[in-house]
């Protein structure tokens, strides 16, 4: 859980995610054709991807990929930043954490 905390604030968008998942791609997809260049880690790439992924479980993250932080705050998977893209309330997160500027 640590690890993830840490990591989670290294940038104002993160992006804990598996090469293999088609969501944890459209997420990633939809950050960057939002103009925001998120951290993204791999999970199934980390030797403590295992670790890190169990910790996700234990925030709430179900399925534990993808899961985006923004700001240092777990936002959720998915579903949720979708909803959050769809309602216009994404963006408006996305600038109050520095990741958007416009």
């Amino acid at each position: 859980m640590d690890r993830v905390s840490k990591l989670a604030q290294q940038k104002a968008v993160v992006v804990f995610s598996k090469r293999s998942c088609c969501m944890s791609h459209a997420i990633k997809r939809l950050f960057y054709e939002q103009g925001v260049s998120p951290a993204v880690h791999e999970l199934d790439e980390d030797p403590r991807g295992k670790e890190m992924e169990l910790a996700l479980l234990r925030l709430g993250c179900n399925p534990s990929v993808p899961a985006v932080f923004i700001g240092g705050k777990f936002v959720g998977a998915a579903n949720t930043v979708m909803t959050l893209h769809l309602n216009g309330t994404l963006k408006k997160m996305l600038k109050d954490a520095g990741a958007l500027w416009l």
